[in-house]
């Protein structure tokens, strides 16, 4: 008995929501792919899927069992790439997750030159501030901050992201500009809501090797961060921003860094950082080409990321 065929078959009807749409991807006839699931079902001894006139639905051990074999065939290519390609350049698909601002700021401009670099592999990136799960989602290596990090996965450690507290000029010119992080309670905040929780991503600072949480007073609310950019930019309040976001409105003049000590205004205290890992699904997934792209993105992130405590 081909296990393997019969399980390629059973995923292929899934995926096209019947025996013919699975056939016509298989190049088979319904006929014999309709075989091959009653042929799985006995060999389980389990129905896998519950066939009506009108459609065919999954069982719970149906769709119990898809999701522990949907991604089979690219575990079995995967598997075959390690060890066929260790001495020449990565090839297949490299599919890589990322928050979203990491991944539209950072990661968004440096993928065409990994492309070039590497014309074998079919990449995918998606950019998503919601829970990644590496083998229902096809996920090779996913970039998260801390609060992201999930028992089960292997982190390195990839950079370390400076943020600025910053604010408009009209509206410190309105509202009044904060001494120190301890008043931004008196002023309203845009503040980020992390979307796998519903908590607020605190703001933390570092004074004299001590580190303290700020305090919100009024707040604005988003899960999106260049949102919050762009209402501080039009004088909605102080927010926290990642220094790749910040950048080009500073640049431009619309936002104003608080608390730096050459601002010469107020008590100084560093803005926290936020630390941003590499992670895996186990040592395997550590394949040629995400040592490629971890590789590629140290190299392209540099010295800009490492940060140095001034406090």
């Amino acid at each position: 008995m081909n296990l393997l065929g019969l399980i390629k078959s059973f995923i292929k009807v899934v995926e096209a929501g019947s025996i013919a749409g699975g056939a016509r991807s298989l190049g088979l006839s319904a006929a014999a792919v309709s075989q091959n699931i009653a042929r799985l079902e006995a060999y389980l001894q389990v129905q896998l899927l519950a066939r009506t006139t009108r459609r065919m639905v999954l069982t719970p051990s149906g769709s119990l069992y898809y999701d522990k074999v949907r991604h089979i065939e690219r575990d079995l290519e995967d598997a075959q790439l390690a060890i066929t390609t260790v001495d020449s350049e990565p090839r297949g698909r490299l599919c890589i997750a990322s928050t979203s601002a990491f991944g539209r700021h950072v990661l968004a401009p440096l993928i065409p030159e990994f492309s070039r670099l590497y014309p074998g592999l079919s990449i995918e990136l998606l950019t998503s501030d919601n829970r990644v799960d590496h083998a229902r989602q096809g996920v090779d290596v996913s970039l998260r901050i801390t609060p992201q990090l999930e028992d089960g996965l292997l982190a390195r450690h990839i950079a370390q992201v400076p943020f600025i507290c910053c604010a408009s000029p009209g509206y410190l010119a309105r509202d009044g500009w904060p001494q120190s992080p301890e008043e931004l309670k008196q002023h309203r905040c845009l503040v980020f809501r992390y979307p796998v929780d519903g908590r607020f991503l605190r703001w933390g600072f570092v004074r004299d090797g001590l580190r303290f949480d700020a305090d919100f007073g009024d707040v604005l609310i988003s899960d999106d961060i260049d949102v919050l950019a762009q209402m501080a930019a039009r004088d909605g309040g102080i927010t926290r921003l990642a220094e790749f976001v910040a950048r080009p409105y500073l640049e431009r003049g619309e936002l104003v860094p608080l608390f730096e000590e050459a601002g010469g205004r107020g008590a100084y205290a560093q803005t926290e950082p936020m630390d941003v890992y590499l992670c895996v699904s186990e040592r395997f997934a550590l394949t040629p080409k995400v040592r490629a792209f971890m590789a590629y993105l140290q190299a392209s992130l540099g010295e800009q990321w490492v940060v140095r405590s001034r406090a």
